[in-house]
């Protein structure tokens, strides 16, 4: 095809060319004499049709040629192809005869599996029918033993089985009660060294230095004139003084002081800055008493917002609303047992903190119960109420969560802890009033404390000695054997405990121990 093809081009050209050699002889005998142009004519047609009869037959053999070619490739490919086709086939029919000789395999190993299936089958349905047969004998002779037991026993079997499983439930329950009691004592014993070790890391990483403060009465004066300074003409400047800040001024024999009386602390702290200017300043009478209340006053505030707010920076408390931040200025001038109730509400925070980052409770929230627990004692002079109860409607007035509510209610166990941070507060808050130094009492108030614990604990009947040990924290009971039980002395140990409890007021908690001892003497002769 392609052969033909190239020779009809050769054609067409030869014809072209043809054509552009008789149009150039016609131009050329146009331009000649006519004669002499039309012999140059047909001798210039004559040798250009040679030329293209030989262009015509060079592209006719050519064109042959080519189709000779042609017709070769096409005959070799034909049968390269046909040697292809057959090795192919051939190959097929080898691989259909190796599946067929595979399957015949197959066939004759299925037939052989088929045929010992079927004896499997028989064999099965004789043993099954021997055990048919035994089991019924079996049964038979279960039947007949289960007869005569019941006539041995005189038991039937309803009963032997209800029998049986009353006496396996008893086993099961003291084996339960048993198993129970194991792992409540090692659960016990692992939570206590775990509380143990908590509150020992919390204790370490707090180590706080403590410096015992009490609100300052005292206020020194330069020399006794200045006695009768303060007090004024017929003792207007002390009345003054008096009326203005709600605090009693006591001048006795004492040299060169002034003690200054009165319940409220941060009054107190007002008429002690007033009365130490009004010393400096020298003109002490009613006006000049008056205004230097007014900047001891604004002083005062100043301090207690500044406190305030120093102590949520060091706990890193922050949102507390800002009445709540002054509250907290004002315990820098409340003391509990010589404690700074301020510091200590610091502290508690500290310890929560840290303990509840030991058990993966929520650090923000344990420090914002802590430091705003006592909150309630900045103003337990001027409402009624426990100090506990004042600080859970503080709380609550300026929108504090209930969970941080419950923590300040629950601090001293007056209501039931409703959460891990509650319970917390109330370690944190026991942690911090027992450590050695935080608070102190006078000598007096101390015998007082303990006298009074020996002497609630030998009121009960059957009380035989008491101790009080541990500066007062613990008391050890020694009852008389013969009169009060074990159980007994559980009960009364518990009276003991709410009598203290309401008669007495003392920080921290009070361990009571009672010790019930019982022996027998005998003597070999």
């Amino acid at each position: 095809m392609d052969t033909i093809i190239v020779a009809a081009s050769l054609i067409v050209v030869a014809i072209i060319a043809c054509f552009i050699v008789h149009n150039i002889a016609k131009k050329k005998f146009l331009a000649k004499g006519y004669e002499t142009r039309k012999a140059e004519a047909e001798a210039v047609f004559g040798s250009a049709e040679a030329e293209g009869k030989r262009m015509i037959a060079d592209a006719v053999k050519e064109g042959e040629n080519k189709k000779r070619e042609f017709l070769l490739a096409a005959k070799e490919e034909i049968h390269k192809s046909r040697i292809d086709f057959d090795r192919e086939i051939k190959e097929r029919r080898n691989e259909l005869q190796r599946s067929e000789r595979r399957l015949i395999q197959k066939e004759e190993s299925l037939d052989k599996k088929l045929e010992f299936l079927e004896q499997r089958e028989e064999q099965m349905n004789e043993r099954a029918s021997a055990l048919a047969k035994s089991e019924e004998a079996i049964k038979e002779n279960l039947d007949r033993q289960i007869t005569e037991l019941e006539r041995i026993s005189g038991m039937s079997r309803e009963e032997a089985k209800a029998c049986l499983l009353s006496t396996l439930e008893n086993e099961l329950q003291h084996e339960t009660v048993t198993l129970m009691k194991e792992y409540e004592t090692k659960l016990k014993d692992e939570s206590q060294e775990r509380a143990r070790e908590i509150i020992s890391t919390a204790i370490q990483r707090c180590a706080a230095d403590y410096v015992s403060e009490a609100t300052i009465s005292v206020v020194q004066i330069p020399n006794d004139d200045m006695k009768g300074r303060i007090i004024g003409r017929e003792g207007r400047n002390i009345r003054t003084l008096e009326t203005l800040t709600g605090i009693d001024l006591i001048i006795d024999d004492t040299p060169e002081s002034v003690i200054l009386s009165g319940y409220d602390p941060v009054r107190r702290e007002v008429a002690r800055i007033a009365l130490e200017k009004l010393i400096v300043d020298g003109r002490i009478h009613p006006a000049r008493i008056e205004e230097m209340v007014e900047k001891a006053k604004k002083e005062v505030d100043a301090v207690i917002r500044q406190e305030g707010e120093n102590a949520t920076y060091e706990t890193g408390v922050y949102g507390l609303h800002s009445e709540i931040v002054k509250l907290l200025g004002r315990l820098k001038y409340r003391t509990s047992y010589g404690q700074s109730v301020l510091i200590h509400s610091i502290e508690v925070s500290r310890l929560c903190g840290i303990m509840a980052a030991e058990l993966g409770v929520d650090v923000a929230m344990a420090k914002r119960a802590g430091l705003i627990h006592d909150i309630g004692k900045a103003i337990d002079f001027e409402m009624e109420g426990s100090h506990v109860d004042i600080g859970g409607e503080v709380a609550k007035k300026y929108k504090e969560s209930p969970l941080i509510v419950n923590s300040i209610l629950a601090h001293h166990g007056d209501v039931e802890p409703e959460s891990i941070i509650a319970v917390l507060v109330q370690a944190a808050d026991a942690i911090s009033a027992a450590r050695p130094g935080a608070r102190r009492e006078s000598l007096e108030n101390y015998i007082k404390r303990l006298e009074k614990l020996e002497e609630i604990a030998n009121s009960f009947d059957g009380v035989e000695k008491t101790f009080a040990i541990q500066a007062g924290r613990e008391i050890r009971i020694m009852v008389k054997p013969n009169c009060i039980s074990d159980d007994g002395m559980v009960l009364q140990a518990r009276e003991i405990v709410k009598k203290i409890e309401d008669e007495m007021e003392y920080p921290g908690q009070i361990k009571v121990t009672m010790i019930r001892e019982t022996r027998t003497v005998d003597y070999a002769k």
